[in-house]
């Protein structure tokens, strides 16, 4: 590090003073001066080309170091065995001459070393020369790893190059970064990552701007170099980009922001602290016409709307541009502004439909169990542009809104308060996300669509209210999906609505069996060979709320507990005690149910005599606890006939 800490100019000395220390020890020798003679010519060209490294980077601004500190580091090793070597053949005596021999091979292999510095020097120096194009010839050092060669020389150009030459190198970078993660790693590692940024930052060609945002993308897809990336003060600098450039430059960086995103929550945090939002919402809105939320203020005053009227008639365009949400989307009240919108205007339809696509992947990677970018999208017309466009459009970009949303609902679901903000059943943004929801749901067959709708409602479970009935029926039909995926998705959100922790769990619970959820449910657990747990779970809850129904009887719901039980308490037995409940509920209310247990129904006898014995203590009924312990008794008796039993239990329904 003390190395590293010394300027350029400091590190040539060095080995100018060893080569000057060379060519003089040379000039001293007195065996093999023929050899010492070569070694000292070779010095002096050393030393000339060192020198002309010198006045190099002392007038060359913003000089790439990386290779020639590499380079020094070999050159000066190289002289020292050259001047160790020539001081031996400086001797008298015969004793001191046999104590240094040398050997023409010696003196060879150390002529070898010297020509590889000099041809180092000169790959170094040759790079200026090409007028900041990349030099893509192969110096010594390189030799065993030609890549190093090439990351160097287009590192050097894009660092000092002109524009044209500096768009080339960041394109070239951007190829070998798609090859594999060691080219990744040696393009960060040599310092490639600075120069991208600068030439993403200055916007002085679209053209340089991709290139360099497109090298960025293929280097971040590793955390660790998303996060030395972001060390470089990259965030503030793609947001910047991304607010102010043409769509074609938009299009890459947004992609870049999915990218780091994806790869490392805190840069998520950095870019929401950015409110990276802002651009990529207004993007997003581009061509959607979205309502005046003055307008749609319930407690607007006559005066505001005399004022509003004023302000469209003085200035018909506001209308127009507010319209395509250009302009007035965000809380903070700030417009995009630049230089390309009448460039934006003009794009062709599929630049605008690639640069929303990809801003809508970017909110899905950044909403992703992040409330702060959540709430900034939801605080913004975020919702309802994206309930928009999952209406209108269609493929990827219809997909992607449906990921942000599924993916802010579920942060939602984990936060009463952004819960009870964004998504009131009388907002219009939930709305309007609702209804779009339920569209999907009852219209599309296609999995890659469905299960992030289902998942969305099912994170918002807790937000409708009991009459809300139409989003249980379209959740009960895809039980009947033929999807695997889809069916246990829904089982998992209607489990959400009937959970003990939803307040209307029970209207819910019945709603379902309006909608003829159980023979569906019976039939996707006699079916669906998987796990079933999410579906098992439900049905549990089904029998705690509404354990009486017809439906859980005509469907033998207690035989299919009881016959899944087993296997699935193996796996999961923090479920055991809602199955024993479910079970012990079933069981009251189906006539007969008790007198015929199955072979293994000790196995929930336990929880069995444990809830009841529990409610008879809070009714202080002491006389019947005693009976109960009795029953227990009689029950574990194994010459206990059913007769018993069926008499026992009747006396512990009636105390229930």
């Amino acid at each position: 590090m003390a190395e590293e800490e010394k300027t350029i100019q400091e590190e040539l000395q060095f080995p100018i003073l060893l080569a000057d220390r060379l060519i003089k020890s040379a000039q001293e020798a007195e065996s093999s001066k023929l050899d010492c003679t070569e070694l000292a010519r070779q010095a002096e060209s050393l030393s000339n080309l060192l020198r002309s490294t010198v006045r190099l980077t002392a007038s060359t601004q913003s000089l790439y170091e990386r290779p020639l500190r590499r380079i020094l580091t070999d050159v000066t090793k190289n002289l020292e065995r050259a001047v160790t070597l020539v001081r031996k053949c400086k001797h008298s005596g015969v004793l001191r001459q046999v104590f240094a021999i040398t050997t023409t091979a010696d003196f060879r292999k150390v002529s070898n070393l010297l020509e590889s510095s000099i041809a180092d020097i000169k790959w170094f120096l040759s790079i200026f020369d090409s007028d900041g194009g990349a030099d893509i010839s192969l110096p010594p050092i390189a030799q065993n790893d030609p890549i190093l060669a090439w990351v160097w020389s287009y590192i050097a150009s894009l660092q000092m190059g002109q524009l044209r030459d500096r768009t080339d190198a960041a394109t070239e970078l951007a190829s070998l970064a798609s090859d594999n993660d060691r080219n990744k790693k040696m393009i960060a590692e040599e310092g490639g990552i600075v120069p991208l940024l600068k030439l993403l930052k200055e916007g002085t060609s679209p053209e340089a701007q991709i290139a360099a945002a497109t090298a960025l993308f293929n280097l971040g897809n590793d955390q660790e170099r998303v996060r030395f990336i972001a060390s470089e003060l990259a965030v503030p600098i793609i947001v910047q980009v991304l607010g102010d450039s043409p769509m074609r430059v938009q299009v890459s960086v947004a992609d870049l922001v999915s990218r780091m995103a994806e790869m490392d929550p805190g840069v998520q945090e950095d870019f929401a602290r950015e409110n990276v939002t802002r651009p990529l919402v207004t993007s997003l809105s581009m061509d959607i016409v979205l309502d005046d939320p003055k307008l749609q203020s319930a407690k607007t005053s006559i005066h505001s709307l005399v004022q509003i009227n004023k302000e469209l008639a003085r200035n018909p365009m506001n209308h127009s541009m507010h319209s395509n949400s250009s302009s007035s989307l965000h809380s903070d009240g700030s417009s995009r502004g630049g230089h390309y919108k009448k460039e934006r205007e003009v794009e062709p339809p599929e630049v605008r439909l690639r640069l929303k696509t990809s801003c809508a992947k970017a909110l899905w990677k950044l909403s992703k169990e992040s409330l702060l970018t959540s709430r900034k999208i939801t605080e913004t017309k975020g919702l309802i542009c994206l309930a928009k466009l999952i209406e209108k459009e269609r493929g990827e970009l219809q997909f992607n809104c449906l990921m942000t949303v599924m993916e802010i609902a579920a942060v939602a679901e984990s936060n009463a308060e952004l819960r009870r903000a964004s998504f009131k059943p009388n907002s219009p943004a939930a709305k309007a996300v609702l209804d779009q929801l339920l569209r999907v749901i009852n219209e599309e067959s296609d999995q890659t669509l469905l299960i992030p709708t289902i998942k969305s409602i099912g994170s918002l479970a807790r937000t409708f209210p009991a009459k809300e009935t139409r989003i249980i029926g379209p959740l009960v039909a895809q039980l009947g999906h033929r999807s695997t995926d889809v069916t246990t998705e829904a089982a998992i959100a209607l489990g959400k609505f009937v959970s003990p922790d939803n307040f209307n769990c029970v209207e819910h619970s019945k709603a379902i069996i309006e909608f003829e959820g159980v023979p569906r449910l019976m039939n996707l657990l006699k079916t669906n060979d998987r796990g079933q747990v999410h579906e098992l779970v439900l049905l549990c809850y089904l029998s705690l709320h509404v354990g009486n129904s017809k439906a859980l009887e005509q469907a033998r719901a207690l035989t299919v507990l009881e016959g899944k039980a087993r296997f699935v308490l193996a796996q999961y037995p923090d479920l055991r005690d809602l199955f024993a409940k479910a079970i012990h509920h079933l069981a009251l209310y189906q006539a007969g149910a008790l007198t015929h247990r199955p072979a293994y129904a000790p196995y929930f006898m336990d929880n069995f005599f444990s809830y009841i014995m529990q409610i008879l203590l809070r009714l202080s009924l002491d006389n019947d606890i005693f009976y109960l312990i009795a029953v227990c008794q009689a029950h574990g008796d194994e010459d206990t006939t059913d007769q018993t039993h069926q008499g026992d239990y009747c006396k512990v329904d009636e105390i229930a």
